[in-house]
C-alpha cells in the first residue's frame, strides 16, 4: 500500500513539473522574519508592527482582516448600527477559547475594561477613546463599569461611542480591541503569556518563545473556523539585522522577510525579481522632537531642523525604492481626506530653505560660534542608520552638530514612550484608514504615543470637534485645520511616506500586497 502511494505522489509531482502546475498543500511550517523582538504577547501590552505579525493570528476581535487587510466579520458574525451612528450591537458566533472554555460577550466587556484601566498601563489605550467613557476610565476619573460596553446576553454585545466614527469597524480589527481570557489572567496574573499558560481565541496558539531567537505558534484545534488556517506551524524569527535575514532568505531558511535593506534593491531586482515585493503603504517615517525640553520648546528650532532635511535626496539617492518625500503627517490617499495639510515651505527651493533655517537658528541664538548640539536616536536597521547619517550631514550645513545613538527596537520605543530622547526616528502605520489615526498621535491626551509631548490647546480642541462631527466633509476640513497647526509648529519632522518592502518565497501562496502591510498568516498555503 505504501509503495503504491509513493508511486502516485511521484506521478503527481512529475505531471505538475511538466505542465507548470503549482501545488499547494495544507500543513507544513511557515518561517517569517518579523524584524523585532516582541516586548510582550499580551495584546494590551504591544504597540509595534513586528508584534502585530505575531498576535494577529493568536487573537481575533469582533472584526478581523481579510487578505487585503479590509475589515470582515470576526467573532462577531453580524452587527447593527443606530441611526445616529453611536451605538453598535454585535451578534457573536458560538466559539471557544483554546482551552475549550466557551467564549461569551462578557469576555469583550472584561477585555475592553482591562486595557483602559490605569493599572494596566496600556500605552495604546487612547486609541479606544471613541468608546463612551473610555478616556475617563483610562485617566482614573471613572470606574471600569461606566465604560459604554455591555453584554446584552452571552452572544450579544453593545458598544456606545462618543460620536459617529466611520472607521470604527476597522478599529475593531486592531489588537487593542482583542479579547483576552479573564479566567486565565485571574489565575496566572502576569505569567498568563507564558507558553504553558497562554490561552487564545484565534487560529494559532503559542507553543514556544525563546527571547531574541524566535516565537513558535501552532494551529489551535478549538478555533471556530478550522477550514481557514492551512499552515500547521508558524515560526517568527526576531532578529533585526536585515543583511543577515536576507542571507537566510536566499538560503531557503526563511519564507517571508518583513522588510529589507534598501541598499540591496538593485541586486534584489536583478536576482530575486519575483520575490521582491514593493507596494504603497499607509504610513509615515518621521522624526519626533521632544518639544517638552529645551531648546526644542522653540518652534523656530524645530522648523529649522526640518527645513534642512532634503527629503528628495533621501528617497531618490538613499532609499531608491519608491518612497514619497513627506511634507505632511497624514499620507496621501487616506479615505475621506482629499488633501493633507503641508508645511508652508514645501515648494521653497532647497538652497533657500537652508538659508532660512540658518536665519531661524540665528534668531534662536545658535550659529557657527554656538552650534546647536543634541543626540539623534534610531533603532537597529541599515535603512534607519543610512537615513540618520544623511540627515546629520544635512544638518551640518546649518551648523548643527548631532550625535547618533542606536538601540534595538524594543529599547528604542520604550525610551520614546518615556520621553527619554531629544530627537529620534519613529514610524507609524495606519491601524485603520482614516486621518484621525495619524493626527491623534499629536493630541495632548494621547500620552505615550505622543512621543515628543506636543501640546497645543487649539489642536486638541479641533480634534475633539472632529470626533463628534458626523458630516464627513466638515470632519475632514476640521482635521485639515488641526494638521496645518501641527505642520506650522513642527513637533514632528515628516521624512517620507512608506512603501512596504518584503521578500516572499515563491513557495508562499496567498500573500497579498495591501496598503496596511498586514498579513494574517491563516490565509497562507505553502507550495
Amino acid at each position: 500500500m505504501k509503495k503504491q502511494l509513493k508511486k502516485v505522489v511521484s506521478l503527481v509531482f512529475a505531471v505538475s513539473f511538466i505542465f507548470g502546475i503549482n501545488l499547494a498543500f495544507a500543513g507544513g511550517t511557515l518561517r517569517v522574519a518579523s524584524m523585532g523582538e516582541p516586548a510582550s504577547l499580551d495584546p494590551h501590552k504591544v504597540s509595534g508592527t513586528w508584534e502585530n505579525y505575531v498576535v494577529g493570528d493568536m487573537f481575533v476581535g469582533l472584526t478581523t482582516e481579510d487578505p487585503k487587510a479590509d475589515a470582515i466579520p470576526g467573532i462577531a458574525e453580524s452587527w447593527t448600527v443606530s441611526e445616529d451612528g453611536k451605538t453598535y450591537t454585535f451578534k457573536l458566533r458560538p466559539s471557544k477559547w483554546s482551552d475549550g472554555t466557551p467564549f461569551t460577550a462578557n469576555d469583550f466587556v472584561f477585555s475592553l475594561q482591562r486595557i483602559l484601566l490605569p493599572e494596566t498601563a496600556a500605552e495604546y489605550a487612547s486609541l479606544l477613546y471613541i468608546i463612551q467613557g473610555a478616556e475617563a476610565v483610562n485617566t482614573g476619573k471613572a470606574a471600569a463599569d461606566t465604560l459604554g460596553v455591555k453584554a446584552v446576553d452571552d452572544l450579544t454585545l453593545e458598544i456606545k461611542l462618543t460620536g459617529p466614527a466611520p472607521y470604527f469597524l476597522q478599529l475593531l480589527t486592531h489588537y487593542t480591541a482583542y479579547p483576552v481570557p479573564k479566567h486565565v489572567i485571574e489565575k496566572h496574573g502576569k505569567a498568563w503569556t507564558k507558553p504553558e499558560n497562554m490561552v487564545v481565541n484565534g487560529p494559532y496558539k503559542l507553543v514556544e518563545w525563546i527571547p531574541n531567537t524566535h516565537v513558535k505558534l501552532t494551529r489551535n484545534p478549538n478555533y471556530w473556523d478550522m477550514d481557514t488556517p492551512s499552515v500547521e506551524n508558524i515560526v517568527f524569527y526576531t532578529q533585526e539585522d536585515r543583511a543577515a535575514v536576507q542571507k537566510r532568505f536566499r538560503a531557503g531558511e526563511i519564507d517571508v522577510a518583513m522588510d529589507f535593506s534598501s541598499d540591496q534593491i538593485d541586486w534584489l531586482r536583478k536576482n530575486l525579481p519575483k520575490e521582491t515585493r514593493i507596494a504603497p503603504y499607509l504610513g509615515i517615517y518621521y522624526y519626533p522632537i521632544n518639544s517638552s525640553v529645551e531648546p526644542f520648546t522653540d518652534a523656530r528650532i524645530r522648523n529649522a531642523l526640518s527645513m534642512a532635511i532634503n527629503r528628495k535626496a533621501i528617497v531618490d539617492k538613499v532609499l531608491k525604492t519608491g518612497e514619497l518625500a513627506a511634507y505632511s503627517f497624514v499620507p496621501p490617499g487616506v479615505a475621506q481626506y482629499p488633501e493633507p495639510a503641508t508645511v508652508s515651505w514645501k515648494d521653497m527651493p532647497y538652497g533657500e530653505r537652508v538659508k532660512k533655517a540658518k536665519a531661524l537658528l540665528k534668531e534662536a541664538g545658535y550659529g557657527p560660534d554656538n552650534p546647536l548640539k543634541f543626540t539623534l536616536r534610531y533603532n537597529t536597521s541599515e535603512n534607519h542608520k543610512r537615513i540618520a547619517v544623511a540627515v546629520v550631514s544635512m544638518w551640518k550645513a546649518i551648523n548643527v552638530q548631532a550625535e547618533l545613538f542606536n538601540s534595538e527596537v524594543k529599547v528604542h520605543y520604550a525610551d520614546l514612550k518615556q520621553g527619554d530622547f531629544q530627537v529620534a526616528r519613529a514610524g507609524w502605520i495606519a491601524d485603520y484608514n482614516d486621518a484621525q489615526n495619524f493626527l491623534y498621535l499629536l493630541e495632548t491626551r494621547t500620552g505615550a504615543n505622543n512621543y515628543g509631548r506636543y501640546s497645543n490647546p487649539e489642536y486638541d480642541k479641533l480634534m475633539l470637534e472632529a470626533e463628534v462631527t458626523s458630516d464627513l466633509k466638515k470632519r475632514s476640513k476640521i482635521m485639515q485645520k488641526a494638521e496645518q497647526l501641527a505642520m506650522d509648529d513642527q513637533p514632528v519632522m515628516p521624512i517620507y511616506h512608506y512603501v512596504s518592502k518584503n521578500l516572499v518565497s515563491q513557495r508562499v501562496q496567498g500573500f497579498v500586497d495591501n496598503p496596511k502591510d498586514i498579513h494574517r498568516w491563516r490565509y497562507i498555503t505553502l507550495k
